[in-house]
């Protein structure tokens, strides 16, 4: 089981920006990683990583999740999209028990490149401001 100091410190060892917004969640922002307001949560037997990519678009829906679905089966190294409400998330799930340091950055570092790889073919569904 990892404990809440250990998850703590792996933040620390990769210099990554956050803050503990309530006990056992923490919100990461860093920009070199592409990473703004991830949130990582200690739920046992879990570690949860999610951030929000995008609101769901209001037209071109079908299209927009068939996108989804494309890019959860192709080209997702860890995670996978989800909506929540009106909301388009990046979600990863990693087992607490067996988490180490490597596997916590690897998902961290796929969520960001996922955002970097993925910004130009769903910003096709972004609304026009």
């Amino acid at each position: 089981m990892i404990s809440k100091e250990k998850l703590e410190g792996y933040l620390i060892k990769l210099s990554l920006s956050f803050h503990e917004a309530s006990p056992g969640t923490w919100v990461v922002s860093d920009r070199e990683k592409g990473l703004e307001n991830l949130l990582v949560q200690l739920s046992e037997p879990l570690v949860i990583l999610r951030i929000q990519v995008m609101q769901v678009p209001a037209s071109r829906r079908e299209q927009f999740f068939e996108e989804l679905l494309r890019l959860n089966a192709t080209d997702m190294i860890h995670g996978a999209y989800a909506v929540d409400g009106k909301n388009v998330l990046i979600i990863d799930t990693l087992e607490a028990d067996t988490m180490d340091l490597e596997e916590f950055e690897a998902s961290i570092d796929a969520i960001g490149l996922a955002l970097a790889q993925h910004y130009r073919p769903l910003s096709r569904y972004r609304a026009k401001k």
